[in-house]
């Protein structure tokens, strides 16, 4: 689960409204990389659970959907630390006689 910053609602404030999960094609088009898996994510598992899946299809939809959870898991975790996002960490200042 991620990790959203949770706040009350002020008074007259109303909550925002959620927004409809993406076509796996929707994501694709428009949306950004961690939407795509998402999207991937809602459509193969629906594939999973579908009784009428073949078995040997079966076991590749799992892994794959496992793969899937594993990469927004790690999406999520370097959206929390800011990685990608020119987040400075503290490292230590560039020395070029290093070279």
């Amino acid at each position: 689960m991620s990790a959203k910053s949770l706040r009350v609602v002020a008074p007259g404030e109303s909550a925002p409204a959620k927004s409809l999960p993406l076509t796996v094609e929707d994501a694709a088009d428009h949306g950004s990389r961690r939407d795509l898996l998402v999207a991937m994510r809602a459509r193969v598992a629906t594939a999973v659970q579908d009784l009428k899946t073949p078995a040997p299809a079966l076991a590749a939809l799992t892994r794959r959907l496992m793969e899937v959870a594993k990469d927004i898991e790690a999406l999520d975790a370097a959206d929390e630390q800011g990685v990608g996002r020119g987040v400075r960490r503290g490292d230590e200042a560039f020395d070029a006689s290093a070279i």
